[in-house]
């Protein structure tokens, strides 16, 4: 029981519904037809039956007598009543003609009688042992199973009905469904079409009325972070130029003012970039345009000579953002790799994709911080004093990852040290002649 309801469970709710109903409807024939065939039993005509019986025993010639007179004798009853009768030896032969209507009874005991559950044959054994068989109508024989067509027809005309406002009901919830998913996964304008005025539709206009809220709160929150890091750009160029009016530039301090100022313009581009990719997201459709990722990358391994092997990858996208994706990940293996040599891989996959790894010989990442890694501001222990950085980088490699419909993951490296990865659409190459 427990399995099936399982099962039961995995279907869509239309279906769960549906069947419900379906097996109510069965089980509601199921009794309907027990009950008539309990209650339209023919034992309390029994009595008018065995007198009927009786009067035709008296009047029908005896055993001994020839076939042919108790046949004549039957035909008479026939003609008279206009009911058909058989009747048949002890030994179960028939005496009168043969009718397929009529089979020989069996187990029939001695000075008994009985109906079949078609209640149109009433079997009497006479005293001689010979055995009087009555069909009182041919039709009768089939009013049950015209009860059961009816039924049936009750049933699915039932079913036929039932399913379209099952259906309405199911659809508005798969609908909600869909719209829950969407903005589970970063589609903050996702709503319901709102039908009707019953618990579906004030779910709906509550999932709507929150994911408003949700949205504007998002927004505001994206929009503030953008504006506080534009403005932080001011300030840090002016202190990046007191420094370089000031300091001596063989002077450590200097040195360091400098760099914290270079570092901190960096962390505010990202995070100005980032905002800026988050909010393009979630209120249109990207614009891309074809750039060709082989040559992009290449250019950019030359930059920091890195190792290439690829394949000729074309795809649709923002070549600002991609240049900024390849940059990314080889100034973090660069800077995670102890400054050895990084093999960068751009290859075909089937069904329209590619993959580009940018592996380092460094000390790797633990397989349980593999994921946290994408995340903003999330640090290895012991990287920040070891390689700087703030921790913006891959979050930033993983946004612009999801902005061309992509995806990102860290995997180890069998040599030592580790591989991270961007995978997306591309476009399908002519295949060469």
């Amino acid at each position: 029981m427990g399995r099936f309801s399982q099962r039961t469970q995995r279907l869509p709710m239309y279906q769960q519904i549906y069947r419900a109903v379906a097996g109510a409807m069965l089980i509601v024939i199921a009794c309907a037809i027990g009950v008539s065939w309990l209650a339209d039993d023919d034992r309390r005509h029994r009595p008018a039956f065995s007198t009927f019986a009786s009067i035709v025993e008296q009047s029908l010639p005896p055993a001994s007598a020839s076939a042919q007179a108790q046949r004549q004798a039957v035909e008479d009853w026939m003609a008279r009543t206009r009911i058909v009768f058989a009747l048949f030896s002890a030994d179960g032969q028939p005496i009168t003609r043969p009718d397929p209507r009529i089979p020989p009874p069996r187990h029939v005991q001695p000075g008994g009688n009985f109906d079949d559950w078609l209640a149109s044959r009433f079997v009497w054994q006479l005293a001689d042992g010979r055995v009087l068989v009555v069909r009182f109508s041919d039709n009768r024989a089939h009013q049950p199973w015209m009860y059961c067509v009816l039924l049936l027809a009750v049933a699915l005309a039932v079913a036929a009905s039932t399913f379209p406002i099952v259906r309405r009901i199911t659809r508005r919830l798969e609908d909600l469904q869909r719209s829950v998913e969407a903005l589970g996964e970063g589609n903050l304008q996702a709503r319901v079409d709102i039908q009707g005025d019953d618990e579906v539709g004030r779910v709906a206009r509550s999932f709507n009325r929150a994911a408003a809220r949700i949205e504007a709160l998002v927004r505001a929150q994206k929009t503030l972070l953008a504006n506080a890091s534009h403005e932080f750009r001011s300030p840090l160029a002016r202190i990046q130029v007191a420094a370089s009016l000031v300091g001596d530039e063989h002077n450590p301090a200097a040195a360091e003012i400098a760099q914290s100022v270079r570092e901190l313009d960096d962390l505010v581009g990202e995070i100005l970039l980032a905002s800026r990719l988050e909010m393009a997201d979630a209120t249109h459709m990207p614009v891309f345009e074809t750039v060709d990722l082989t040559a992009l990358v290449a250019e950019e391994c030359a930059r920091t000579k890195a190792q290439l092997q690829a394949d000729h990858i074309v795809m649709q996208g923002d070549p600002r953002l991609l240049r900024r994706l390849v940059r990314n990940l080889l100034e973090n293996a660069w800077r995670h790799g102890g400054m050895s040599p990084v093999s960068v891989y751009l290859q075909t996959q089937p069904a329209q994709q590619f993959s580009l790894r940018v592996c380092d010989s460094g000390p790797g990442v633990p397989e349980a911080e593999r994921t946290r890694v994408f995340e903003p501001f999330y640090r290895l222990a012991g990287s920040r004093e070891r390689d700087g950085g703030v921790g913006l980088g891959l979050a930033l490699v993983q946004t612009i990852a999801r902005h061309h419909g992509g995806q990102v993951w860290c995997e180890g490296r069998a040599t030592g040290g580790a591989c991270f990865g961007f995978s997306g659409p591309c476009q399908a190459q002519p295949q060469q002649p």
